[in-house]
């Protein structure tokens, strides 16, 4: 009796370390590439928490493993996905602004400076407008994310009227903040935001275009100390995180069902309210070590706005390139959500 007692308890052990093994054998490891540090806030408070979340969301039958070193260059990261190179990545959809015309309503001028409602009101503008367009296919668009309007930082001199920016060199990404600059009178420079250091070191220009955070974060701290903060923003930029279609389809339903409640609107919010967070200890750290933080003048203001108006009518006029019928409607909608979620 005692023998087959043993037996039987055996027999249960042996089959409980089974299940064990299956689970861990049926457990599906995304890689994501990652073209940031380790160290950097986008890796630490972004896709890390986003990785652990899918895992907890999925109860560990989805793990993420980010690759040690990212597997093409940061304007690569969407083909890699599309390609499935990678399975998840995350990029700027600025750095490809032709194939993404679509999104440069987010990046106009004057659109916002909350992150987390500009990040929110662009992916639920995703949905209802975009998520159906050939432009988006090969991928399934996990989340989106704005930074919360860019400014205009220099080396040595205030920003304040249109006639401040003649003949400066202005370090900047994208068409919307090359056009600005150019019918303001400066000299568009073209370089990821990476490089700011090295450029304004060198001499090869005089200020350049960021978010407050990316002053600290790119170490340019030293290096520029005149800023200038447009309400709403002097320019934006759009962001995304993509799995590969075909490996989103090889998951089960109730994982991919599982993985969207961490994604989608959940990361979306979480991108935009850590850029939130990393912008307020920006400009206390800046303030408390004496840098100087101006108010652009009436003058530049309209400037802006007469810059920012011609860029919105002519990417109405080139709908046909970007197939969205009602461009104005999309906007429309867009600059109402970020409104209603800024106020929530």
């Amino acid at each position: 009796m005692k023998m087959r007692q043993t037996f039987n308890a055996l027999k249960l052990l042996a089959a409980t370390a089974l299940a064990t093994c299956a689970v861990g054998v049926n457990a599906t490891t995304l890689t994501l590439s990652n073209w940031v540090p380790p160290t950097h806030f986008l890796t630490t408070d972004v896709l890390q928490v986003w990785a652990a979340n899918v895992e907890k969301a999925t109860e560990g039958r989805v793990k993420v493993r980010m690759l040690p070193k990212p597997v093409g260059s940061p304007p690569q990261h969407w083909e890699l996905a599309r390609k499935g190179v990678a399975d998840v990545t995350w990029g700027n959809f600025t750095y490809e602004p032709d194939r993404f015309k679509a999104l440069w309503f987010a990046e106009f001028p004057l659109n916002g400076d909350n992150g987390e409602a500009q990040s929110v009101a662009l992916w639920d503008t995703y949905e209802k407008f975009l998520s159906d367009k050939p432009t988006f296919q090969g991928v399934k668009l996990l989340g989106v994310g704005l930074f919360g309007g860019g400014a205009i930082h220099h080396g040595k001199k205030d920003i304040v009227s249109p006639e401040d920016l003649n003949n400066q060199k202005i370090r900047m990404g994208g068409p919307i903040q090359k056009r600005l600059l150019e019918e303001m009178g400066a000299i568009p420079i073209a370089a990821p935001g990476p490089q700011v250091y090295d450029l304004l070191q060198s001499g090869v220009v005089d200020g350049s275009l960021n978010p407050i955070e990316s002053v600290i974060n790119f170490r340019a701290a030293d290096l520029l100390k005149h800023h200038t903060l447009v309400p709403e923003g002097f320019y934006d930029a759009t962001f995304f995180l993509a799995i590969n279609e075909s490996k989103w389809n090889k998951l089960s339903e109730a994982d991919r069902k599982a993985i969207m409640t961490v994604s989608g609107e959940h990361f979306s919010r979480l991108w935009g309210k850590v850029y939130d967070e990393q912008t307020r200890a920006a400009l206390v750290t800046l303030k408390e070590n004496g840098h100087k933080f101006n108010t652009p003048s009436p003058e530049l203001m309209a400037k802006i706005k007469q810059v920012s108006d011609g860029i919105y009518t002519d990417w109405v006029a080139d709908k046909a390139e970007y197939g969205v019928e009602n461009p104005e409607e999309m906007v429309k909608f867009y600059r109402e959500r970020y409104k209603a979620l800024k106020t929530d």
